[in-house]
């Protein structure tokens, strides 16, 4: 594709595209453009994807943080055959299935300390409302029901439930569906220091304040501390686009959650699996939730599952109840609650992660990504930030006056006519490989990138 080739006229091959579009309203997608600017992929091979109309992109984002191993690895593919060949699907409810006993084991070995109880479900959504479940679950059966209230943070992204919604902090959710969410919730400041901490690269920052002395001395004693359940943040806040919280900052959050009893729940969904070089951001942070949610990279993205792996005590207190054996103790669970197929698929992926040593790959990879984005975006202009940490790095962009998020947008419909799938995420352009990059991806995808920047300066 030649230097002068435009994001739109990618709209000239649509005109050979014949399947019907009409139908699927495409989530958290601009569908009226899409439409104009069709972007179909039709297969997929460890970086690449290849288009409808022939084209070969590189996948800069793991297709959504999902793909750590990369695309169309036969061992998990011959997983998912062998096991739709013994046992499709099973009911979660009053009995058990082998793949979804041996996969709970599987993460629970992989999680630090002592979280050991994986309670399945099938999104990072539902991992989320299952978590602040959980946490009202576990209060009342200490018998201190009255925690109620959830503290998330400005800019934290946990799904799409209205539980999730709730303790997130995302302005354009409470725009839409402000009136429904959840009334006992409050949010902690965001983590990110925009003048003083605008390039990241590699290290945790080091603020002058503390970030957290809000959450002690206004928002706990507003709502009382023994009224509060649980406190639930992302270790990286990935979809809001990769801001990495100061150093210390979890560690001195989980003294706070101890000091009063407050359950601290991590979302992992993106930073769980080997992102940032080793299993969890738990483990990176060297800091132990009373909860860890999980997704995406479990399965490589092949089939749809997540989770909640929560720690002893809580199931314990759980299950120390006087109620007759035959009482569900814990009144929740989802219609494909650890599904054979898709536990078969975790298996075979975390196999594949130990086989490869993928996780140590990760983090000898970030740097690379990391040097190359400071590279080659650090100066360019509208750059306002770049933010590197793991295998994941963010460009930050000035917004377009009266259009936020318009410039990443264009940037993005750029790189992939130009063969590269970048992630638009407000203002902020996310590269997140997966684990197999290897350096001349990295140069492709950052190098494509840059030009872009400039092309649309």
């Amino acid at each position: 594709m030649d230097a002068t080739t435009t994001p739109q006229s990618t709209g000239n091959a649509a005109a050979t595209l014949h399947m019907n579009m009409e139908h699927q309203w495409l989530p958290f997608t601009p569908n009226r453009h899409f439409k104009q600017v069709p972007r179909v992929f039709v297969g997929a091979n460890g970086m690449h994807f290849s288009t409808h109309d022939g084209r070969q992109v590189v996948d800069g984002i793991s297709s959504l943080w999902c793909v750590g191993a990369g695309h169309n690895r036969r061992e998990i593919n011959e997983a998912v055959k062998a096991q739709l060949d013994t046992l499709d699907y099973a009911t979660a409810f009053q009995v058990g299935n082998d793949q979804a006993f041996e996969a709970a084991a599987r993460i629970a070995a992989l999680c630090p300390g002592d979280l050991n109880k994986v309670l399945f479900c099938n999104s990072g959504s539902e991992a989320a409302d299952t978590s602040l479940k959980v946490a009202l679950a576990y209060h009342r059966a200490r018998g201190e029901g009255h925690r109620t209230v959830f503290i998330g943070r400005e800019r934290g992204y946990h799904g799409v439930g209205f539980g999730g919604m709730s303790v997130g902090g995302i302005p354009a959710n409470r725009k839409a569906f402000g009136t429904a969410l959840l009334p006992r919730v409050d949010h902690m400041r965001f983590i990110h220091d925009p003048v003083k901490h605008a390039y990241i690269q590699g290290t945790e920052p080091v603020w002058a304040d503390d970030p957290l002395l809000e959450l002690e001395q206004r928002i706990l004693p507003l709502h009382d501390p023994s009224n509060v359940a649980a406190i639930i943040v992302e270790p990286i806040a990935g979809s809001a686009g990769w801001y990495i919280p100061p150093q210390g900052y979890l560690k001195r959050l989980r003294e706070i959650c101890d000091k009063h009893g407050i359950l601290l729940i991590f979302d992992e969904v993106i930073t769980g699996f080997g992102r940032l070089g080793v299993p969890f951001g738990a483990d990176f942070y060297g800091v132990v939730p009373d909860m860890l949610n999980f997704a995406k990279a479990i399965t490589n993205g092949v089939i749809p599952l997540g989770g909640v792996v929560c720690r002893d005590h809580i199931y314990d207190a759980m299950m120390a109840t006087t109620a007759p054996a035959h009482t569900i103790e814990f009144f929740h669970g989802y219609t494909y609650s650890g599904h054979p197929v898709a536990c078969a698929a975790a298996i075979a992926t975390l196999d594949l992660f130990a086989r490869d040593q993928l996780f140590a790959r990760a983090g000898q990879m970030g740097p690379v990504l990391g040097d190359a984005l400071h590279s080659a975006c650090k100066g360019l202009p509208n750059v306002v930030g770049i933010r590197s940490l793991g295998l994941a790095g963010a460009v930050e962009l000035a917004p377009l006056p009266g259009a936020p998020g318009k410039r990443a947008y264009d940037i993005f419909l750029d790189c992939f006519a130009r063969g590269v799938l970048v992630r638009a995420a407000g203002d902020n352009l996310v590269l997140c490989p997966p684990y197999i990059v290897e350096r001349e991806h990295i140069d492709q995808l950052v190098g494509t990138l840059a030009e872009s920047i400039k092309r649309h300066a």
